[in-house]
């Protein structure tokens, strides 16, 4: 069974700082690409950053500079480390593994709230 529990999420002010954490379970997540997406409520869910197996990155131009994505292999968890919050920031931020370049899988989000 496999399951992806997001954490660290939080009602932070601008300018202020949070961790995420993507605890997965029943697969691994060293060799699958890992993602960070978050969704407001009226808006489309868009991708903030990715992870390769290879450790290439990518982050969407909004919060590239203040966010980096990282896993633990040992601990089988991935994160994102959140710096200089914007209240457009403000989201439920899920996590997705990406299992051969197609099979998905996403958590149940967490809720990001920076207040200005």
């Amino acid at each position: 069974q496999v399951q992806l529990v997001e954490s660290g999420g939080g009602l932070v002010q601008a300018g202020g700082s949070l961790r995420l954490s993507c605890a997965v379970s029943g697969i691994i997540v060293g060799p699958n690409a890992m993602g960070w997406y978050r969704q407001a409520p009226g808006k489309q869910r868009e991708l903030v950053a990715l992870i390769t197996s290879g450790g290439n990155t990518n982050y969407a131009d909004s919060v590239k500079g203040r966010f980096t994505i990282s896993r633990d292999n040992a601990k089988n968890t991935v994160y994102l480390q959140m710096n200089i919050l914007k209240p457009e920031d403000t989201a439920v931020y899920h996590c997705k593994l990406t299992n051969w370049g197609r099979y998905e899988y996403w958590g149940q989000g967490t809720q990001v709230t920076v207040s200005a």
